[in-house]
Formats: C-alpha cells, structure tokens, sequence
C-alpha cells in the first residue's frame, strides 16, 4: 500500500534549518545588517567583488572585440594585475570584511563592537603599510625593518582571529602550535629538530613574501569567489528550488522512490550550496517528512541525506574549493580536474542508489507517491536553469580559461534567466548575488591564508620532508601501507581542520610520500582531495551526519556509522586510482578501451562490495555468500586484468548461490523475503 508525501510539507521551517547550519558550520554564523549598515557592507562588497572580478579577467577581450573587459586598476600607483599586489589587497579586504560579519562571540550577533572595528582599522593599516612600502619591503623577507615586523606580527594575529570567527579556533590554534616549532625548532628532539629561526625572520616570511599566508589567497580571489558568486547568482534564480522539484517530479512511484529522488536532489542542490552540510539541513527539511512516510527510521533517512550531501562536493561541474587548488598547485586546467573526477563521482553515487535499493527492501520500505509538479511542466518553464550544469564545461571546451569560463557562465546565466519572468535576475538580484558571492568566499579566503602560514612554515623548516619519510616508513616500503597510513593522517587532519586547510597542510606532507611511492602527481592531490572531503561523514565527529542527526531527530553516532556506510565506496576508489596502471579511472593518460574496461570492472565491484556489506542482492545472502560479494568487490577494485576475472568469478558464483537458494527455496515452498 502506497502513502502519498508531500514536498511542500517541511520538517522544520527555513529559520530552523538555517540556525541548524550555523549550528554545525561556522562558516554560516553571519551577522544581518539593515538601514544604513546594510547599505555600507553591500557597498563594501560590491567592491570587493568589482576588484576580484577586476583581477579574474584582466587582460580579456569581449568576445569578437579587441575591447578590454575591464579597465587596468592601480592601487598607490601599483597595478592590480600583480599577484602580489592583488593578494594584499583581496586579504585586506576579506579581514575587513570578516571582522564586520562575523562576531568574536556568539552573543555578540547582534551588533558590531568597538572590537570589530578596531580589527577591521587594523587590516587597512596593515594592508595600506605593505602597499605603501611594496617596492622596497618585498626585498626587505631577510632583513625586515622594526615596522615591517610590527606590522607584520599584526597582520598574522588578524588572521588567525579572522580564522577563528570563521571556521573555529581549532586551525588557529595549529598555526600558532607551527609557528612556536619554527622559533624552537633547535631545541626539539632530534627526530623533528632544526636549526630554529629568529621571529622577525618568520613573520617577514609569512607578511613580506609569497611564502606564508600570501601565498595561494589569490585563488580564493579568483578561482573560488567566482564559483561562490556563481552559486549565489543560481540560488537567487531559484535553481536550488527547481532541481528539488525535478528530483521528485523524475522519482516515480516506487519503494526505494524517497531514497533515490533525495539522493538526485542532493546532487543537483549541491551544485548550487557547494557545502555537504547546508545541501544535508536544506534538503533534509523539506525531504524527512517523506522519508519518514516511506518507512524509513531516523538514523537511515538522515544517513541518506548526508551521504548524498557530502556527494555534492567530489561531483563536478562544482566540486570544494580545495579542487581549485588542486588545478593551480598540480598547473592543470580546473577541466581536467573535472574530467579526473567524473568516475569516481559515478560510482559513489552508484554506490548509494545500490545501498538505496538495498534498505528499501531490508527496511520494506513503502512505496511513496510524490506529489510533485510534472517534469515536462517543469522543464517547460524553468529550463533555463539546465544550463548551469553544462555551461562551465562548453566554456571551457571553447578554450576559455576556468576563470574566464565561470566569469561568462555567471553572465550567461543572468541573461538566460529571462526566460522566466519570475526567476529573472532584476538589477537588485544581481547586486546582492555579488555581496552573497563575496560573504560566501571570507571563510575559505580566511582558510586559506591561515593554512599559508602552516604551508609556509613546513616548508621553512623541512617538516614536510620529514613527515613524509615518516609516512614512508610506517608504510614499510609497500604502497597499499602507504596509503593507509596516508589515509589515517588525512583522517586525523580532518578531525578539527576543514576540508581546504587539510587538503593544503597535507599537500606538502602526504603528496611527496605517495609520489615517491610511485602515485603519479595527479592521483596523489586527488587522493588528499577525496580524503580531506570526506572527512565530513568521518567518526567521530562528521558535520553532516551529525547535522541530519538533529534534524531527524535520530542518534548522531548510529547515523555517522550508516552514513559512513553509504560513503564507505568513496573510501576505497581512491586506493584504485594510486594503484598502477590505476589512472585510466581518472581518465587521465589512458586509452578510451582501457578507461571503459576500468569504469566497468570498478562499477561491477562497487555493486558487489555494496551488497557484501549490507547483506543483500537478491534476496539477503547468507555468510558464504556475503564473503564472496565482498572479496568479489576487492577484486574488482584492484586495476589489474588478474583481480577483474578473479572478481567477475566470485561475484558469479555468488549470483549463482542466490539463485539456486531461491530455487530450492520455491521449490520446497518457503517465502523469500523481498
């Protein structure tokens, strides 16, 4: 018997869900501003976003014209086109902008402090006197003068307050544990020791130099804010709305229909959020309620919401901002980042619409009717908004650079959101799809320039080094060691550090261990990557399921545990593609025979080992053929020809034990659960 839900009725209301996501994101912890204030941060931002958006696509054309897209812009006489220039303008305005958005305190909310102020005034200060000074300071890393250490030594302290208002005082904390081992370096046991390095040589390196906290805040500048100016443009169309209505207008009327139209839905939305736990909250708001009806208990529904959540961010076409600065550090295109990507995103979400099928029959889910509109009435009206997941890559097949890509991707999808007269993107939407761009990009911007210093300091001292030969050696010389052990510190990282800060504190420590393991340069940043992503659905303290938890109202660690199950498949692809000859699941240096082979044998394993671990193909296996589904699946995930025809014939024989048990079953008259 078949129950009918309802998207439009909500588990809780928008207020609730967005106090859920401040709760367990603190990136979304912002202050509202009205009246004249509000007026002051729009005006703030809007020229935070006219200077990156300045810097993006300088140097361009308009198309077919030989006419600049935008003026060339000086700053104390400086060009904004330098990277140096430019990172110390987009730093200082991101610190400005943070001290005004983000309070010290929690019950500070509600107004700007003195404190606030004063932080802000010293961001300009710190960032006006480098300006002022650049032409002479940036020779000055090895003997800075007492003004450059005091401004500098004021610069670092504003960043890690901007870090901790942002995303915690957790990464904070490690830059100044990083820092206290560069100045005490010489009197460390000799296992970590070095030579040590006076303070005034640490802070003209991470203030003077592009070594420490200036050293990749471009991207955050380029790269990333465009794509968060492009996920707020989408919001503001109404996208995020449509793409939840087309997963349930396509779900149909089937038992595992709630499962599978949420997990498409988390997909499409997360393109747009571009966080794993605002896709969890918002989705999970509207979609419970049907969950719940289908038959589904607390702990699993929330532990599909997660999962899929989290998907968002290893899916192209907008996948986390650490992908960004994969592209820039691995000097690739951000499209072949994209391309890298593809398979593994497949099979994850393979993985989960297999696990899907699977609890919808264990659970015996109900079948659940989806009052939706239709999917031709809303392809009619909103198609518009199909765009957004191609319009990024044809950009960048037309030869446009990534940025260049998304710049135009931005302005495509303002006009074509004239198609539809209520998602049309008036004067008013556009500015404060800016301004939302900009407050979208000052947590990572922050991020990113704390873990600078940390970068900075590893390499200064050689700790990178060492801790990479350190991971080697636990590795005891064998790669799947190696791996495992690289995967425990990625873990480790991700315990209190966000996914951008760990991918770039593990890039000069984990990367060299595995690159000299053999892992070719791409498949190791795509390993961290995956890692540092997934460290949201990770025990003991993942984000996402712990969010869904509270808004099911579901145990936290029961639903960690299962949504660790539906992502446990993303936790093994990545030990395939640093296996020899493991790139063509990358797609990258391989033949189109041997990338369909790889893909083939990969997707067969996933359904495998997903059945293995759940207990159910079928019909529910019995231990024997449990240990074949799961032995079949390592196989089949290992890239070589000798693990794929050893893997098809286990999973053969265990499809073969499920039919003959269900033949003899049928046969003697039992009932075989379904």
């Amino acid at each position: 018997m078949g129950v009918t839900a309802t998207p439009g009725e909500r588990a809780i209301d928008e207020r609730q869900a967005q106090a859920l996501i401040e709760e367990y994101e603190a990136e979304a912890r912002t202050r509202s501003f009205s009246g004249r204030a509000a007026l002051l941060m729009s005006a703030l931002g809007l020229l935070t976003a006219a200077i990156a958006i300045a810097y993006a696509v300088a140097g361009a054309p308009v198309p077919f014209t030989s006419i600049p897209l935008f003026p060339t812009v000086t700053v104390f006489g400086l060009s904004l086109t330098t990277v140096h220039v430019f990172s110390i303008v987009f730093l200082t305005a991101v610190l400005v902008l943070t001290f005004i958005h983000y309070p010290p305190l929690r019950r500070w909310r509600d107004r700007v402090t003195p404190l606030d102020l004063a932080l802000a005034a010293a961001a300009l200060a710190a960032g006006g006197y480098l300006l002022s000074q650049f032409d002479t300071a940036i020779y000055r890393v090895g003997t800075p003068s007492p003004a450059d250490f005091g401004f500098g030594l004021l610069a670092m302290v504003l960043v890690l307050e901007a870090t901790r208002r942002t995303v915690g005082w957790h990464l904070s904390a490690l830059v100044i544990v990083m820092l206290a081992y560069a100045y005490l370096g010489a009197i460390l046991p000799p296992i970590i020791r070095h030579r040590g390095f006076d303070l005034d040589h640490i802070v003209a390196q991470q203030y003077l130099s592009l070594d420490g906290m200036l050293s990749l805040i471009y991207i955050a500048g380029s790269f990333i804010i465009l794509f968060t100016i492009y996920g707020a443009v989408l919001e503001r169309s109404g996208a995020g709305t449509f793409f939840v209505d087309l997963a349930f207008a396509l779900s149909g009327r089937r038992r595992n229909a709630a499962g599978r139209s949420v997990t498409l839905a988390s997909f499409l939305l997360g393109t747009v959020s571009g966080s794993g736990v605002a896709t969890t909250v918002t989705l999970g708001s509207i979609a419970y309620p049907m969950l719940k009806r289908a038959g589904y208990d607390r702990e699993t529904a929330g532990a599909i919401l997660s999962a899929g959540g989290i998907g968002a961010l290893i899916s192209p076409p907008v996948l986390g901002a650490a992908a960004f600065l994969m592209a820039e550090l691995l000097r690739i295109s951000y499209l072949e980042v994209l391309v890298m990507a593809t398979v593994p995103t497949l099979l994850y979400y393979l993985a989960i619409f297999v696990m899907i099928e699977v609890d919808a029959r264990r659970l015996r889910a109900r079948e659940v009717e989806i009052v939706a509109p239709r999917a031709g009435e809303l392809l009619r009206r909103h198609w518009s908004h199909l765009t957004s997941l191609v319009s990024i890559v044809a950009f960048m097949a037309l030869g446009m650079s990534p940025i260049l890509a998304v710049f135009w991707a931005i302005v495509f999808a303002i006009a074509v959101s004239y198609v539809d007269r209520s998602a049309a993107l008036t004067p008013p939407k556009i500015l404060a799809s800016l301004t939302d761009g900009v407050r979208g990009v000052l947590a990572i911007a922050s991020t990113i320039a704390a873990a600078g210093i940390i970068v900075g300091v590893l390499l200064q001292t050689g700790l990178g080094l060492k801790v990479s030969n350190l991971i080697i050696a636990l590795g005891q010389g064998h790669l799947v060691l190696t791996l495992i052990v690289s995967a425990l510190v990625l873990w480790v990282l991700g315990l209190s550090l966000p996914i951008t800060a760990s991918y770039l504190v593990a890039v000069p420590t984990v990367a060299p261990a595995l690159i000299n393991m053999g892992v070719p340069a791409p498949a190791a940043h795509m390993f961290i990557f995956y890692y540092s992503v997934l460290s949201e659905v990770s025990p003991p303290v993942g984000l996402s399921p712990f969010a869904a938890a509270a808004l099911t109202g579901g145990n936290p660690y029961k639903t960690m545990m299962l949504s660790w199950k539906y992502a446990l498949p993303a936790f093994l692809v990545p030990f395939m593609f640093t296996q020899p000859d493991g790139l063509a699941i990358l797609l990258r240096d391989t033949t189109a025979v041997e990338a369909v082979v790889a893909t083939g044998s990969a997707a067969i394993g996933i359904v495998a080992l997903t059945t293995g671990v759940s207990g159910h193909l079928l019909r529910p296996t019995a231990l024997p053929e449990r240990a074949l589904l799961v032995a079949a699946g390592v196989l089949l995930l290992l890239p070589t020809a000798a693990g794929d025809v050893a893997g098809a014939a286990l999973f053969g024989a265990a499809v073969a034990l499920q039919l003959i048990r269900g033949s003899t079953e049928r046969t003697r008259g039992g009932a075989t659960p379904r």
